[in-house]
């Protein structure tokens, strides 16, 4: 099986500049020079079916040539790198071990688009991945290929690594944009989009970090030869992160469309301790979680979402049959109720009101028509907000009651108390379940 990004991840390495190029690094940036201008550049990026693979999967080139050019004003590139999905891990590993793959991405982007200068979002709690960052981009411009014109064609960009501060709302791009102005991680209303109206009020580009990882790659081989890599419409590969009840938690970088069922019995080494597999979510938290009979999906965007889930950012959390879905929901609603930016009433009440009512369930005190109330509720949430944070809050909200809603009555029924402390506090004495919440799942990674 081929590997792109995955076959510079070593353990403990990270590729100087000096160390990558020896490896082919920045020839890729080099033929596109000689090769390409930049529409036709763009082209060759849209018959790689390249997909956005920060979480909203839109096609790479058809986003690109959306730009206008030509205004008068800058045009700008944003890599999102803030990377707040639970159970999403896979940046953090091209930022730790190959960050000067990213700045040929980025170079390959900023020449398809005509950007001089470019801004790496990155997730202030990625310590080490920003200092290996910070570091590979001093050496680029130590070398000359960052900050003067470089490779003789005129490429000039400008790199300004930016670091959040632990706002989830600030992975979704326009609270990202907002955060980098200066101003409160609030999403925008859109239209105007990014691309015309974007940093600054100048037509902007954003991209995840793995999207612009792959560009060398097919700059390198073709957008066709990529394309054929994955499935219909959705090109090449992805970093699946694997985590939770697996005996080999990890990155896996894998065809876009292979099954589920084989990302976790023959990647990941199967479920813990040879027990059964309860619960899959398949693409981060925000994705609707999936059941035992329903992991033969192939995992890529078209897929997962003709199913009612969503291939978001490769997130993938396994639950063995030791999980309570009741104290899962629970910790996923938490952490949506505290992540909302409250701009939006049905964000700000709707994930509030749902965190409550499921606080009371797990204390002993649920009530029958709770599980009808969470359902009234999550009607109201989706598609009704500026950004999508209620709707990745629905979808878990709707799917976990629904696939389990006996486990959740039977809570409810028989008054059970939460067996994991989730509030600071512990009730000595009640009869627990021995359950393992989302909270409990996530691994080393998070």
């Amino acid at each position: 099986m081929e590997k792109l990004i995955s076959q510079y991840f070593l353990p403990g390495k990270t590729f100087s500049l000096a160390e990558y190029e020896k490896l082919g690094g920045y020839e890729a940036i080099r033929s596109v020079l000689k090769r390409f201008d930049p529409r036709s550049l763009i082209e060759e990026v849209k018959k790689s079916n390249l997909r956005g693979l920060g979480g909203a999967g839109f096609p790479c080139g058809i986003k690109w040539s959306f730009v206008p050019q030509g205004t008068g004003k800058p045009v700008y590139l944003v890599v999102n790198a803030d990377e707040g999905e639970p159970g999403t891990f896979k940046d953090k590993y091209i930022l730790r071990h190959v960050p000067h793959l990213l700045i040929e991405g980025m170079m390959i982007a900023a020449y398809a688009n005509q950007v001089k200068k470019a801004f790496v979002y990155i997730r202030g709690e990625y310590v080490e991945p920003y200092q290996k960052l910070l570091g590979a981009v001093q050496e680029a411009y130590e070398k000359g290929y960052l900050g003067k014109e470089a490779f003789g064609k005129g490429l000039k960009l400008d790199i300004v690594i930016h670091r959040g501060a632990g706002a989830y709302i600030c992975g979704e791009e326009t609270g990202l944009l907002e955060s980098l102005e200066g101003k409160k991680g609030m999403p925008r209303l859109k239209p105007p989009f990014p691309a015309v109206v974007g940093l600054f009020g100048c037509p902007t580009v954003i991209n995840n970090v793995e999207t612009l990882s792959y560009l060398p790659f097919i700059a390198n081989r073709g957008g066709e030869w990529f394309a054929g890599l994955g499935s219909e419409k959705n090109g090449g590969m992805r970093l699946f992160s694997v985590s939770g009840h697996v005996k080999h938690p990890g990155v896996y970088e894998l065809p876009l469309g292979t099954k589920l069922r084989d990302i976790i019995y023959e990647h990941a080494g199967g479920i813990r301790e040879d027990r059964k597999l309860k619960a899959v979510v398949p693409g981060g938290l925000s994705a609707a979680v999936l059941t035992p009979d329903e992991i033969d999906v192939g995992m890529d965007f078209d897929q997962l979402r003709a199913i009612g889930t969503m291939a978001g950012s490769g997130g993938v959390v396994v639950m063995d049959e030791t999980t309570c879905m009741v104290e899962a929901l629970l910790s996923t609603m938490r952490f949506y109720a505290h992540e909302s930016c409250g701009q939006c009433s049905p964000c700000r009440e709707g994930t509030g009101w749902v965190y409550k009512i499921l606080s009371r369930i797990t204390e002993g005190k649920g009530r029958d028509h709770d599980l009808s109330n969470l359902s009234d509720i999550c009607s109201f949430m989706g598609g009704t907000t500026i950004c999508a944070l209620a709707d990745g809050a629905a979808m878990p909200l709707r799917s976990y009651p629904e696939k389990f809603r006996a486990e959740f009555e039977t809570y409810i029924r028989e008054k059970k108390y939460l067996s994991i402390p989730q509030h600071g506090y512990h009730k000595p004495g009640s009869e627990l379940d021995r359950g393992k919440g989302l909270n409990q799942l996530a691994g080393a990674e998070h």
